[in-house]
This record gives C-alpha cells, structure tokens and sequence, in this order.
C-alpha cells in the first residue's frame, strides 16, 4: 500500500500511505547550503509535542523528514541538503513530486539527497548530511525516532497530534525554525486567498457536508474515514464544505486522524453529501451495488470525487504550500467542486 493510504489504515499496521530536506542552496552546485536570509532573530524555541526545540542560530544545512517538510523549506527559498525520496504519487519515479522539481529549478538549485524512508528514519544519512536543523512539522515520529533524530540536530516535531498538523500549521513552524516567519505568514496568507477565490467557482462546495475517506474494495465491512485533525479533511473545510455528523462527533472525542466504523451502523453517514477519497470509478460502482454503502448519499448521488491511487493528483489531495495554485491543485478543487455539484440540497 501506498504511505499515504498506509496512514489510512493505520489499524492495520502498515506503513504510513498518506503520505519528504535540509540546507539552503543559492545556487546549483552549492555543496555546504544557503538559505534565504533569515529575517527573524535567534535563538528561537518552538514547541511541539515532546517538548520544545531550541535552534540557536540560522539554520544553513536544513534537513527535512517525513512528508511537504521539504516543500515549506523550498516555497520560502530554503533548498535542503536531504530529503525524503517520494514514493507515493511520483509517477514517473523519481523520487519527487512535479512541483517540487519546478521549484527547485526556478531557485537554480541541484536535487538535494534524496532519503529512502520506506522502512523509517535513514539516520546515517540524516547525520552524513551535518543538519544544523531536522524539520518535521508534518510527521508521525515517535518518541525513540526524536531522541535519535535529536542526538544529530535539534528537531522540528509536530505540535500536537501525529499526522495532524495542517498545511498553515507546518509551513509558519518550519518557517520559524528557519527565520522566515514574516515571508511564511504572507505566504500562507496569499495561498488561502487563491484557495478561496478557485473555490467560489464552484458554488455547490458551500456548507455541503462531506467525509475523506480510504476505501479498501476486498472489504466494505467497515466505513473509514479522516478526522478534523487530518489536513486532507481540514483542506476540505476550506473549500467550503464541513465536516458530516459522524466526522464531527468523532473527532470532538479522539485525538487521531482516523477513525473506522462498522457499516452496521451505516446510518451515521445519512447526511454524507459529498465523499473524498482514494478510488476509481470502478469503485464507485462497487459502492452503488453494496446494499449498506448505496444508503450514503453521496455514494447514491454519485457525489464523489475519487483520487486514483498512487497519482500526483492524490497527492495534491493533501496540500502543500508548493502544490497549491499549480494545476493539480486547481484540478482537485475542480474534482471536489463538481461532485457538490452532484450533491442533493
């Protein structure tokens, strides 16, 4: 399964499927990194969910972990010296994702080191690239893998919840690790403002209610789907919609990204306008012929907005401040905005 579907099925066990940098580069072949200057002062301390970090002064080797860590470094012109290899929407398997590449050849920089994480942290290469900073923002490191990330360089975690930190949240935290919190915030502020003006094309999107779900086809006993704390259901509230029944109550109560939920009681989804998730037409035939998932509205409408596997435009399903504004974000607002237009009122 793919990491970012992984995390999808977390009761599973798998590897995370929802779902990766370090030093600034200037110019191509810059070995030692550069970053764009800081602009706020150090030493900064930042808080997160083992404690806090203290960064003494600006970062000039920037590693990033996980998954979009390295694309919040590199939309504030920050190129690290290493970052994960993507393998989950990198379609033409290079280990990053279009957007990426695009930035790092406006900013004339040299692909960074690219990690493997398919099996966890490569700490050895993580130390062979002498981070004066880990950024990690958005991730679901444990406490072992901080302390070990920590003996390297200080750690970037994430604030509270594993998985949950929001686009907005993992730019302006990594951002003042890096002293670029003036240039996040502006940053952060003109992307919510493409986000709201490409939404209000697609009029429908307003106050219908919806639900991100992960669908596995072998097994429709059971309904999953993102909680509020997730940045892919987060996503979805600023394009207008909000938050069904049951991902509201379930996320006033638990303090995770997913929940599952026994399709015995499939009428807990009976206000479910509108469904997000990863799937293909195929599955939404699969869906309408099941007598308990037919009963969502949104399956019986046909309401919804499938991401094929393992595609960049999955991938922009969970936003970055790098994929939003290019086409395939533009392309998965338009996704979700014609299925609302699907929705019964």
């Amino acid at each position: 399964m793919s990491r970012f579907r992984a995390l999808a099925a977390l009761a599973v066990g798998t590897a995370l499927v929802l779902t990766g940098c370090a030093g600034t580069s200037a110019a191509p072949g810059a070995q030692e990194g550069s970053s764009t200057s800081a602009t706020g002062s150090f030493p900064v301390t930042i808080d997160h969910a083992f404690g806090e970090t203290t960064i003494e002064a600006e970062p000039k080797r920037v590693v990033t972990v996980s998954w979009g860590n390295q694309e919040a470094a590199l939309a504030l012109g920050v190129v690290p010296v290493a970052m994960p290899k993507v393998t989950w929407g990198d379609e033409d398997g290079d280990g990053m994702l279009p957007w990426v590449k695009d930035k790092l050849d406006e900013l004339g920089a040299q692909t960074p080191t690219l990690m493997d994480e398919t099996n966890g942290f490569d700490y050895e290469a993580i130390a062979d690239a002498k981070p004066d900073v880990i950024l990690g923002a958005y991730s679901g490191m444990t406490q072992e893998q901080y302390d070990t990330l920590s003996k390297i360089a200080p750690v970037v975690a994430f604030p509270e919840i594993a998985w949950g930190t929001t686009w907005q949240q993992m730019t302006l935290t990594d951002a003042k690790a890096l002293g670029l919190e003036d240039q996040a915030q502006q940053l952060v502020s003109d992307l919510e403002k493409h986000v709201t003006d490409e939404s209000a094309t697609y009029p429908a999107l307003a106050g219908k209610k919806a639900l991100f779900t992960y669908i596995d086809p072998t097994d429709l006993s059971t309904v999953g789907y993102y909680s509020t704390k997730d940045p892919r259901a987060t996503y979805l509230d600023e394009l207008g919609l909000v938050p069904s029944s049951a991902v509201e109550a379930s996320s006033a109560t638990g303090d995770t990204f997913w929940f599952t939920e026994s399709t015995e009681k499939i009428e807990n989804f009976s206000d479910v306008q509108v469904l997000t998730g990863y799937g293909t037409d195929a599955t939404l035939a699969q869906l309408q012929a099941d007598p308990l998932w037919s009963r969502i509205p949104a399956i019986a409408n046909g309401a919804v907005a499938f991401l094929p596997d393992n595609t960049t435009l999955a991938a922009a399903g969970n936003p970055s401040p790098l994929s939003i504004g290019t086409s395939y974000g533009d392309d998965y607002i338009a996704l979700v905005g014609k299925a609302a237009e699907k929705a019964a009122s």
